[in-house]
């Protein structure tokens, strides 16, 4: 390659630009035709074929998703960068979380990066993402290896305040069943054994659990079964209880003391107790430092700031913690709303199809983008980017 890389970048700006009202075009389809998890097959076809367009080898049904997938252009292996697609919504709510702006801003990136690079220089891959709300589709791709031989996987999120990286913590849900004995409450009390009262007074007992946790860390449950009948003593409860912690370790920590509280009430009862993952876990996000502070500095050209986040603040968790743990990545916020707004709410996604919302969307791609290119040109920013990852918490 003849040029330099800050020659490369310039023309990152006219990619996008050229590109801006597909790419918009594409973010609106998506937001007026919501679909969830696991079931994205209009989104996935939609930006499947507009990489397709672009001479990207698309791979449809990646780690036994069908509406996943990976697009890869390129004609060397290494160095690698992915740009992550979401596209699922929230029933209910649509896209609520901005997951238009996300698969329209990963796309614009990696078409651009495409465009500026030539073929010999490494690989951009735009990966599907399915079910990021709940079902974790990155972790079921990780764990597939579709993340393996890569340097960076790069994204963004819209949402109320713009910061360079996301502090999302682990969680995981899990399932909490009580087994006691059935009987008539007047005629026979002493013959049932009452799996709800174990129940509820697992709920008592995590209520003293919660005072002393770290205010990163909180356990929230349901009842998802309680009994059938007032005049028979519950044989058989359940509850739901979901999980959140700073760090995965911390997560790991969480869960021992639930089950040692649920073990304990069912002592204390005489009922039998089953505690058992409901859901994927959810790892912390290890953000690379040398990667969101390139991102911020392209994102600055557009006028868009970003900070660092709100000491104590935290934002929920994402299944971008999985990835973050296996190979460098970012994951900043954007802000397309006032702070006072919230995401998951109806104002959320009306503000998703707003003209703010184009301006993040298409400043995120050229950011992106540029990010994506230094990943591929600059062999310090690769390195620092590995170091990071190895210094980050476990």
């Amino acid at each position: 390659m003849t040029d330099t890389v800050d020659e490369v970048l310039a023309r990152v700006h006219a990619e996008v630009a050229d590109r801006a009202e597909r790419l918009w075009a594409v973010g609106c389809a998506l937001h007026a035709d919501p679909e969830y998890a696991f079931e994205e097959h209009r989104a996935a076809a939609r930006l499947c074929a507009e990489l397709e367009r672009e001479g990207f080898a698309v791979e449809r049904g990646i780690a036994g998703l069908p509406t996943a997938f990976t697009a890869r252009a390129g004609t060397r292996s290494r160095p690698g960068v992915a740009l992550l697609l979401e596209y699922d919504a929230l029933p209910g709510l649509g896209h609520a979380c901005g997951h238009n702006l996300i698969a329209a801003a990963g796309l614009g990136a990696a078409l651009a990066a495409r465009a500026v690079l030539p073929d010999d220089e490494g690989t951009v891959r735009a990966v599907g993402t399915p079910a990021e709300e709940g079902g974790g589709g990155k972790i079921i791709e990780a764990e597939a290896g579709v993340f393996d031989g890569l340097d960076a996987a790069l994204m963004f999120h819209p949402g109320v305040y713009s910061w360079q990286w996301a502090p999302l913590t682990a969680q995981a849900q899990y399932r909490v069943a009580f087994h006691g004995r059935a009987a008539h409450p007047t005629g026979n009390p002493t013959e049932g054994i009452d799996a709800l009262a174990a129940l509820i007074q697992l709920f008592n007992t995590l209520a003293v659990v919660g005072r002393r946790l770290p205010r990163s860390s909180h356990v929230q449950g349901i009842v998802t079964d309680g009994g059938r009948a007032t005049n028979v003593v519950p044989e058989y409860a359940e509850g739901l209880f979901g999980l959140r912690a700073a760090t995965t370790a911390a997560l790991d920590d969480l869960a021992g003391e639930l089950l040692t509280c649920a073990q304990g009430v069912a002592r204390a009862t005489a009922t039998t107790v089953t505690v058992e993952r409901a859901t994927p876990r959810y790892e912390h996000f290890r953000d690379s430092a040398v990667l969101s502070g390139r991102f911020a500095g392209h994102l600055a050209r557009a006028g868009i700031g970003v900070t660092p986040p709100e000491p104590g603040v935290y934002l929920g968790s994402s299944d971008i913690g999985n990835v973050s743990g296996r190979v460098p990545a970012i994951h900043p916020f954007v802000a397309i709303t006032d702070p006072q707004c919230s995401d998951h709410t109806p104002e959320f996604a009306a503000a998703a199809g707003s003209d703010r919302a184009r301006q993040v969307m298409l400043a995120a791609a050229e950011a992106l983008a540029c990010t994506a290119v230094e990943v591929l040109l600059r062999p310090d920013v690769r390195e620092r980017a590995w170091r990071d990852l190895e210094a980050a918490a476990p």
